[in-house]
């Protein structure tokens, strides 16, 4: 199925019935790294080993080239919300049969459209004036600007969004959601059931008859800290979060995969022939030996 683009900060929930039925609830892509999300129904594996679609486009420094060689070279040539503090001012669609980008920047009641294919300057020039400095929007094939594009994609259950949002007065569950930007939200399965899959005897799980492998913790950075209405930042978020990681560390969880507990969020890593394969909203989570 055509990924179609739905609006944003609207989301749909497919409630499971017990715990033997772990399922796919939500899929989410990212068009534009740093920008609003765009849920679909279902979406394939592209031949970089992530979902098709994802962080496409970015911007970086004019002067830049667009070759990213590994995790460090993706973090330090992009921008998003790590660098644009005022990112939650620009609403952002993409319409991935077009090709055609909407951004709407709240404090100028202005609404623009570019078409990527043929206008992509002019887009630079419209991102630099709210940026506040020159950048390029630059468009990369798979595994496109991910953040570590030998890695596939990221997965978090539901239980874990609620938890986390348990601890700060500030937060919801939904903002939970695009504080954190994962790609899969698996349903049906306790908080942090996706630590399990960590550790130096990693497993995996399969989705629509592809394999996920786990692969790393995400450690966090300042952007779920951020309201991602307003941009305001929970007071001493690093140290509580931390604090609270630990303290709910479950039992199933090998302590020594995390260099630290600012971490949260299952980073994945899809095997080659699994390539091409499609998973969608309502799939079956099977593990091995459960």
């Amino acid at each position: 199925m055509v990924p179609v683009p739905t609006p944003v900060g609207i989301f749909i929930w497919i409630t499971g019935k017990n715990d033997d039925m772990a399922s796919v609830e939500n899929i989410w892509i990212y068009p534009v790294k740093g920008f609003s999300p765009m849920q679909v129904d279902s979406v394939s594996i592209n031949d970089g080993g992530t979902l098709e679609g994802d962080r496409e486009y970015a911007l970086l420094d004019p002067d830049e080239d667009a070759i990213i060689e590994d995790r460090h070279d993706s973090v330090g040539k992009t921008y998003n919300g790590k660098e644009i503090s005022h990112v939650h001012e620009v609403t952002s669609s993409f319409d991935p049969e077009t090709h055609e980008l909407t951004v709407e920047r709240d404090s100028a009641a202005e609404t623009r459209t570019f078409d990527l294919t043929t206008d992509r300057s002019a887009a630079s020039a419209w991102f630099s004036e709210f940026v506040g400095e020159d950048v390029a929007l630059r468009h990369r094939s798979p595994p496109s600007f991910i953040d570590r594009p030998k890695l596939g994609p990221s997965v978090v259950s539901t239980g874990t969004l609620e938890e986390l949002a348990s601890w700060f007065d500030e937060m919801t569950v939904e903002g939970a959601r695009r504080r954190l930007r994962p790609n899969v939200e698996v349903t049906d399965v306790p908080a942090f059931w996706e630590d399990k899959f960590l550790g130096d005897d990693p497993s995996g799980f399969e989705i629509g008859g592809a394999w996920f492998e786990g692969a790393e913790a995400c450690a966090r950075c300042v952007v779920p800290s951020r309201d991602p209405d307003t941009g305001e930042p929970i007071e001493e978020f690093q140290r509580r979060f931390a604090e609270r990681r630990e303290a709910t560390l479950p039992e199933w969880a090998d302590r020594d995969a995390f260099e630290h507990f600012f971490t949260i969020m299952l980073i994945t890593d899809v095997p080659e022939r699994d390539y091409g394969s499609t998973i969608a909203v309502g799939d079956e989570i099977s593990t091995p030996g459960e």
